[in-house]
């Protein structure tokens, strides 16, 4: 069988690497990326979206933390490969394209929720997202049992701390940061 000589001369597709579309902050990016290639990586290389830190590269400090399809989760360690179509929100989309922040994000400056602000991007995503778990009926280590299923959890203090304890901040500022979570439930 006779080939095209225009198929023989193009090169195969790196084995390596795929082409993924993440639609992050509500825009589409095609890209092509190393199959290894972390979400976070991607945000902040490829993206120059350096709002979400990396701080232990092992999803024990929250500081990556982001909304994917409007969950949170752990950017250092989800394969972007493994989100392709899928809806990326970071620090830098909550506020939209206004100019007006996200009420959460006012929240942490009136109440000074942050002091270096390492950790505040992902400390505000996740409490984006763990208002949204409680809101969909999803429980906590510390909800009551007698909480009726799949009904909304009322958050209290010790419903917030629970469910932010994956998110660490060097600088101590919880009480504000749950301050901050509350101002945004009222």
């Amino acid at each position: 069988m006779d080939r095209d000589p225009a198929q023989c001369t193009s090169t195969p597709p790196d084995p390596h690497s795929s082409v993924v579309t993440l639609r992050v902050n509500g825009k589409p990016h095609t890209l092509t990326i190393d199959n290894r290639t972390v979400l976070l990586d991607v945000l902040r290389e490829e993206l120059d979206l350096v709002g979400s830190r990396k701080g232990c590269d092992h999803g024990q400090c929250g500081a990556c933390t982001v909304l994917v399809d409007g969950r949170r989760a752990n950017g250092c360690l989800l394969l972007a490969v493994s989100l392709d179509g899928s809806e990326i929100t970071t620090i830098e989309g909550l506020a939209g394209d206004g100019d007006d922040l996200h009420p959460l994000q006012r929240a942490f400056l009136d109440r000074d929720a942050f002091q270096c602000g390492y950790c505040t991007p992902g400390q505000i995503c996740s409490a984006i997202g763990a208002l949204s778990e409680a809101a969909a009926g999803h429980p906590s280590h510390v909800t009551d049992p007698a909480t009726p299923s799949g009904q909304p959890v009322p958050l209290n203090r010790d419903e917030i701390r629970e469910r932010l304890s994956g998110n660490l901040c060097r600088c101590g500022a919880y009480p504000h940061i749950v301050e901050a979570v509350e101002d945004v439930m009222s």
